[in-house]
C-alpha cells in the first residue's frame, strides 16, 4: 500500500445516544424523532467528507456510531475505535480510521503520568504555595497507530476532549455556603475548569514529550479542547513552535505541534475561522495538531499539508434538536505524501 494522501476531521458529536437513555441530567434523553434526525444529519455529512480519520468527542453508545456509518453506507470501509460495552454510561472518545490503515489496537488513557506533579513553593519571594490535587482526564484520551504507506512510519494519533469552559458546579460541595458563595459562582466555577483543563494540558503534554522526543515519531492531535488557538492550553501542548522562517530556511521541532489552523493561514487571504458559538462569541475550540512530519517547512518532513476546511454552517441555528446537527463545526485537514 503506498497512499499519496492522508486526511483527519473531528467532530463533536454532541451528546449521541440511543434514544430513551439518560443525559447527564436528563432522564429521558433523545426522543426517536430527535435521534433519527441526528443519524440523519450525521450519516449525510460522514458520506460528503471522505476522511481517512475521523475523531469523535460525546459518543455515549457504541450503536448509535454504528447507526451512523449505516446511513452513511461506509460501514465496510471504515473500523470503528469505541469500548466494546460502552451502552450510554458516559460520554466518550471515539475514532472511525479506514480498515486498510488502521495498525495494533487502540487505547483509552484515563490516568495522568505519575511523574506530574502540579505544586510549588513559588518560584520568588512573594509567590505563595501552590498544590493542584488531580490525577486523570475527565475524558479519557483514545490513542491509536495507523499506518497509510507499507514502507512508512507508523503514525500515532490522540483523540482529546478537555474540560469545557462552562464553570463547574459548586453548590453540591461540602463547603460551599449559599450565602457566602451563590455570587461567585461563576468566577470560582470558572477558575475550576480552567485549573482542570490547563491540568489536562499539561499531562498530555508529559505523554507526548515522551512519545516524541528523539524519535522522529509522527503525531496528530485532534479534538475538541474546548480552548482557542492562542490559549494557554494549547500553547502547553504545542509548545508555541516557531512557524515563521526566512527564505529558503527549514526548521521543525522535536517535540513542538503545528496547528492545521495556522498552516491554513498561510494558504489564504483570511484568517478568521470559527467551530463553536456562544452568546453569539465564535471561536475556534476544535483542533488538529501535527508534529513536524507534518510540517511544510521541516527538515523532517513526510506529510505536506494540504488545506483544511471548516463545516459550520449549521452553527446559524440555534436549535440543533431541529435539524439533527451538532453544536461545533467539522474541522478537516489533508496531507500528501512528500516528503523533504
Amino acid at each position: 500500500m503506498s497512499r499519496t494522501k492522508l486526511s483527519f476531521a473531528t467532530c463533536n458529536l454532541y451528546n449521541l445516544n440511543e434514544p430513551g437513555l439518560r443525559i447527564y441530567t436528563n432522564a429521558n434523553g433523545w426522543s426517536q424523532g430527535e435521534y433519527d434526525k441526528k443519524i440523519s444529519w450525521m450519516g449525510s455529512l460522514l458520506a460528503n467528507l471522505e476522511t481517512d480519520v475521523w475523531a469523535f468527542q460525546e459518543l455515549w453508545h457504541l450503536e448509535s456510531l454504528q447507526n451512523v456509518y449505516t446511513a452513511a453506507g461506509l460501514t465496510s470501509d471504515y473500523t470503528l475505535l469505541v469500548p466494546p460495552n460502552h451502552s450510554g454510561q458516559k460520554i466518550i472518545c471515539a475514532a472511525a480510521v479506514k480498515s486498510n490503515i488502521l495498525v495494533g489496537e487502540p487505547e483509552w488513557i484515563n490516568a495522568f503520568p505519575d511523574i506530574l506533579e502540579l505544586r510549588s513553593g513559588g518560584d520568588d519571594d512573594q509567590a505563595s504555595d501552590i498544590s493542584v490535587k488531580i490525577n486523570s482526564f475527565s475524558r479519557p484520551i483514545l490513542h491509536f497507530q495507523i499506518k497509510p504507506r507499507s514502507n512508512g512510519k507508523r503514525i500515532h494519533v490522540y483523540v482529546c476532549h478537555f474540560k469545557s469552559k462552562r464553570p463547574t458546579s459548586i453548590y453540591r460541595e461540602p463547603w460551599y455556603s449559599a450565602p457566602t458563595h451563590s455570587k461567585h459562582n461563576e468566577a470560582i466555577g470558572s477558575a475550576i475548569s480552567t485549573i482542570r483543563r490547563t491540568a489536562e494540558a499539561a499531562a498530555l503534554r508529559l505523554i507526548l514529550t515522551e512519545q516524541m522526543k528523539g524519535t522522529n515519531t509522527p503525531v496528530v492531535v485532534i479534538g475538541d479542547l474546548n480552548d482557542s488557538q492562542q490559549s494557554n492550553t494549547l500553547n502547553i501542548i504545542t509548545g508555541q513552535p516557531n512557524y515563521l522562517l526566512s527564505g529558503l530556511s527549514k526548521g521543525g521541532s522535536d517535540v513542538d505541534l503545528y496547528s492545521v489552523g495556522t498552516l491554513q493561514e498561510y494558504r489564504s487571504q483570511r484568517d478568521v475561522y470559527y467551530t463553536h458559538v456562544y452568546n453569539k462569541t465564535r471561536e475556534s475550540l476544535d483542533h488538529i495538531l501535527v508534529s513536524q512530519e507534518f510540517y511544510d517547512n521541516s527538515r523532517k518532513r513526510i506529510w505536506a499539508f494540504k488545506g483544511m476546511e471548516i463545516t459550520n454552517d449549521h452553527l446559524n441555528s440555534d436549535d440543533h434538536k431541529e435539524n439533527g446537527s451538532t453544536d461545533h463545526g467539522i474541522v478537516r485537514a489533508e496531507f500528501e505524501y512528500r516528503p523533504a
